[in-house]
């Protein structure tokens, strides 16, 4: 390899070696386990502290030990050798008789979002244990599936009465004109929002959690979707449109494109 690298179609490294095929098998029959999804560029993250906290914390909760973020960083930069930019992804299970977690990482070419209005199609479900970025998520994908075969771009999660949590892969924030709210509701605190929801106040926007409901949506004047690829605006979903705003996606966009990348 060189110093600029291309990313790989699909790289696999288990604890720091090619992944073996007993090392798929594993995996592919245990879906017991927890993962985080990152953008690297120039061999930075942006909130690396959060990507190793969510590890951490999840490992704690699903396995009982935590996580050394040191090992984690480690085993990073030696799947990606020279490749600066990338799509990174850290799993971590815990095989039986193990005495640690075993962590797969994969590398794959960079992704960013097109731009475009996303549109998205409410559907009845939502996370187990919302909180912990885990895996076997079936209905999110089956879910998901459903939404692109009707014309929608993704699925967005709801509950009981149609509050809102979450879209399957993103978490999902609206303007009402004086605040971005967030939906109170279990999901997954993504890392795009972790960094974004803090950094809103001080940017002059308001940012509130309350509950929001599929008949509270025309009420709104924009909404827009977080996750590891960025921020995209909704267009509609299911049958509302929102009319948007440029000036505060442009705001909250700026805000997140100045959060400093750390090195791996």
């Amino acid at each position: 390899m060189t110093p600029t690298a291309t990313a790989p179609q699909l790289l696999i490294e288990v604890d720091g070696r090619p992944a073996t095929e007993a090392d798929l098998r594993l995996r592919a029959l245990d879906t017991y386990g927890h993962f985080t999804a990152m953008q690297i560029r120039d061999g930075r993250v942006r909130g690396l502290d959060l990507h190793l906290a969510r590890l951490d914390a999840s490992t704690r909760e699903l396995f009982g030990a935590g996580l050394d973020g040191e090992r984690v960083r480690a085993l990073l930069r030696h799947a990606l050798g020279d490749v600066r930019d990338a799509s990174g992804r850290v799993y971590a299970h815990w095989p039986e008789g193990a005495g640690e977690a075993s962590l797969m990482v994969t590398v794959r070419p960079p992704a960013a979002p097109d731009g475009r209005a996303q549109s998205l199609m409410s559907v009845p479900y939502l996370r187990p244990v919302a909180h912990v970025k885990h895996l076997g998520g079936f209905a999110q994908t089956h879910y998901g599936r459903v939404a692109r075969k009707a014309g929608f771009d993704d699925a967005l999660l709801t509950g009981e009465g149609g509050v809102v949590a979450e879209a399957a892969i993103a978490n999902i924030a609206f303007w009402d004109g004086d605040s971005v709210v967030w939906p109170d509701a279990p999901f997954l605190t993504g890392i795009t929002m972790g960094l974004v929801e803090p950094r809103l106040p001080a940017a002059g926007l308001p940012s509130v959690r309350r509950e929001v409901t599929l008949a509270d949506l025309p009420r709104y004047r924009a909404a827009l979707v977080t996750n590891s690829h960025g921020i995209a605006p909704v267009g509609r979903i299911d049958d509302t449109v929102f009319p948007g705003d440029a000036a505060l996606l442009k705001r909250v966009t700026e805000l997140y494109d100045g959060v400093e990348w750390d090195r791996i």
